[in-house]
């Protein structure tokens, strides 16, 4: 990707893949109260392909989103390098953003990563970097540092 260019580098044909992964995830989303599923696929640089669903609890906070639960599912199976992840809400042709939490928990694994998401007939495409200016960084822990 150049500088004047800020559509991130995906093959199409594994955007393709990972939409329809992560639609395939979003059946077993569990969102009883919101009533708006959402599923997610997680490339690993490896090859691999994490699903995640939303996981809704009565106490609303406490719900987890479908992001974090495909990162999370990647950690604990020993991936923590990431290239692309595709999200989809209950509707194929519309784009789900991710909240703000999952755009940090994202840029912590891979700043660069791809984020695909529909976009009426095909998908686009968006580096999490791009998602989350000023995002915190492990510089800033120690007191130093920028954000980027």
């Amino acid at each position: 990707m150049s500088e004047t260019d800020r559509t991130p580098a995906l093959d199409p044909e594994t955007a393709r893949a990972l939409l329809e992964r992560a639609r395939e995830a979003r059946r077993n989303a569990y969102a009883p109260y919101s009533e708006f599923p959402v599923g997610a696929a997680l490339l690993a640089r490896d090859g691999r392909v994490f699903t995640g669903v939303n996981v809704e609890n009565v106490s609303y906070g406490l719900g987890n989103c479908a992001e974090r639960v495909a990162i999370g599912k990647a950690v604990s199976e020993g991936a923590q390098e990431f290239t692309a992840i595709a999200v989809v809400g209950p509707e194929d042709d519309v784009a789900c953003s991710p909240c703000g939490a999952c755009r940090q928990v994202m840029h912590e694994f891979a700043p660069e990563m791809v984020l695909v998401s529909p976009d009426g007939a095909g998908w686009r495409a968006h580096r999490v970097m791009d998602l989350l200016p000023g995002a915190f960084v492990p510089a800033r822990l120690a007191g130093h540092g920028r954000t980027v």
